[in-house]
């Protein structure tokens, strides 16, 4: 990962959290921070800074006779933060020479930005992928969240190349992984789910589950918006194809009615992978470039439209 400074955004739960204090994130227990909890009575030792003036004058004015009214707060928290990178097959394209979207380019530029904005969060990072599992006997690669330490292992790991052979139900795989941790990944912690999704493996049930921890899921879908969102209204021609592992080439006849049938289909399983992940009450962020400012605004506009909902409810 690059170290340059990025416009980290801001980590916007749907829930309070119970995690450690002095962090950026609202918790279920009261103390200094900024979102209003509720007021009671003043009692002698109260700070004078917690008086809601406005509320005590109120209240002073009508039971005519001085009383004073606290002002309490939630507190702020540490939230935690883990990435769950998908090393499938389809993950490792394109080659950066070609003009179409570089999976692995998009995907280490999303990491370098979350694990900035968990740092300027207070948070701590903790990583896992399941790049070269069958080597280690279907075991993931798992970086706990262990301060400084971790984030240098993840940077490493990003900056390293590795095969992409996850298996197809490595993102489920992964979520009941992180079960085994729930001391050290307490309600409210975000796991960031970086895939394609083109294969489903993410189920219903392994997010429900993981929603019922209240950890707060956010699929990072990571498209090419040519041949993955859509499909380019081309034909009748040539196609030399490859699978994403690479292989024996194939040399495909393309209509303009098959393009156009493959551009409907694409659009439509785009369009629904989304429809599900909504009805799952997920957040998905939508990547679809290498270009890390847009990236960084994509993160950003998430963070807003979290924070627009929350304070709708």
């Amino acid at each position: 990962m690059q170290s340059r400074t990025r416009s980290v955004f801001p980590l916007v739960p749907k829930h309070r959290v119970a995690g450690l204090p002095f962090g950026g994130v609202t918790s279920l227990r009261r103390g200094h921070g900024s979102d209003v909890a509720g007021s009671r009575p003043y009692v002698r030792g109260d700070p004078v800074s917690t008086i809601d003036w406005r509320a005590s004058a109120r209240l002073s004015s009508s039971r005519g006779r001085d009383e004073f009214v606290v002002r309490e707060r939630y507190a702020e928290e540490a939230a935690r933060v883990v990435v769950l990178c998908d090393f499938g097959p389809s993950m490792g394209i394109y080659p950066p020479t070609l003009p179409w979207l570089s999976k692995p380019v998009a995907v280490r530029s999303a990491v370098e930005l979350i694990v900035q904005s968990a740092l300027a969060a207070h948070a701590s990072v903790a990583y896992l992928d399941y790049a070269g599992a069958p080597e280690r006997g279907g075991a993931p690669y798992w970086v706990a969240p262990r301060g400084r330490g971790a984030l240098q292992q993840i940077e490493e790991r990003q900056a390293t190349s590795h095969p992409y052979d996850a298996p197809d139900n490595n993102l489920a795989s992964g979520l009941s992984f992180l079960a085994r941790f729930r001391s050290e990944l307490s309600s409210g912690t975000f796991i960031f789910v970086i895939s394609d999704f083109l294969v489903s493996g993410l189920t219903d049930s392994a997010v429900l589950g993981a929603v019922a921890r209240r950890w707060e899921v956010i699929p990072v879908v990571v498209q090419d918006p040519t041949w993955e969102q859509s499909f380019p209204l081309v034909g009748p021609l040539i196609l030399s194809l490859a699978g994403p592992a690479g292989g024996e080439r194939l040399e495909v006849r393309i209509s303009q009615r098959e393009a156009r049938s493959r551009r409907e289909a694409n659009a439509r399983r785009h369009r629904e992978l989304f429809q599900r992940l909504s009805l799952l009450g997920l957040d998905p962020v939508s990547v679809s470039t290498t270009e890390s400012a847009l990236i960084d605004r994509t993160f950003l506009d998430w963070a807003s439209r979290r924070r627009d909902l929350r304070q709708r409810r």
